[in-house]
């Protein structure tokens, strides 16, 4: 498995790391459809292990000024290995998913707009001693239910300095700094989209979804079912996928790869 996971950028002290210079980390164009602030449900597939770490998240991203987080009832808790997509919400699920990605996160988009989306965390990992720590399910919960807002990484490099932001890419989310929440970068971030977006209408409600029926009955679990390569990063440890459905409707996977593993392509 080739994938880790997002990184935290907590700034510790003035005089022990330099200034830096924040670059733009939006996934594309891609955005829920709304006007600000809104709410959006982040749906609860996960078993007790991760309640506490759902739980922070939720927390952590509804301090933005643009978005607020509820957790409500799982979509798909009859089977959160599949994890399947509810309209109008992001899905959260863990599952014994197999070797190959540590976490992952999936949008379903029409046009620009983001419509459903799910995050996944691996439990093939979590249950071994490197990764079954607090401080790798927070990094991890944290980074991926963030993508599913249209945030991509602060940095992907594994090994330098950490930001402070589970958005940043880290072989240590303790630090220091920590990488286990978001940071203001992050914040301003979401209001750079959000603020730029006012929309008329809505993909924040669970609607029919007009999209062809094969974008929900997939098994996405596997790099069989995400389409094309359309970026690799680190060295391969970071990748993200396009299965285009065609219409406008597509489908983005963000995954990280643990390294050193086989990542049992399909």
């Amino acid at each position: 498995m080739k994938r880790l996971l997002t990184i935290l950028l907590v700034p510790l002290g003035l005089a022990a790391f330099p200034a830096v210079t924040y670059a733009e980390h939006s996934w594309g164009t891609y955005h829920w459809a709304t006007s600000t602030p809104f709410t959006l449900g982040l749906g609860d597939n996960v078993s007790s292990k991760w309640d506490a770490y759902l739980g922070e998240a939720s927390t952590d991203w509804t301090s933005s000024s643009v978005l607020d987080t509820q957790i409500v009832a799982g979509g798909t808790t009859s089977d959160p290995k599949k994890c399947r997509p509810t309209s109008g919400r992001v899905e959260v699920c863990n599952a014994n998913y197999g070797g190959a990605w540590l976490g992952l996160a999936q949008i379903w988009v029409s046009s620009s707009h983001i419509y459903q989306a799910t995050s996944k965390m691996n439990d093939f990992y979590f249950n071994k001693e490197k990764y079954n720590k607090p401080e790798w399910r927070r990094f991890v919960m944290c980074q991926e239910v963030g993508h599913t807002f249209g945030l991509d990484h602060q940095n992907e490099n594994f090994n330098d300095a950490n930001l402070g932001s589970c958005m940043d890419y880290t072989s240590n989310p303790l630090g220091p700094p920590s990488n286990e929440h978001p940071n203001s970068h992050d914040y301003e971030q979401l209001e750079r989209i959000y603020n730029a977006h006012q929309d008329g209408s809505t993909t924040v409600a669970q609607i029919a979804a007009k999209a062809p029926s094969a974008m929900n009955d997939i098994d996405f679990s596997g790099p069989g079912q995400w389409g094309r390569l359309i970026r690799s990063t680190n060295r391969g440890l970071t990748e993200l996928y396009e299965l285009d459905f065609g219409g406008g409707y597509k489908l983005f996977t963000f995954v990280i790869w643990a390294a050193g593993e086989d990542r049992g392509r399909r």
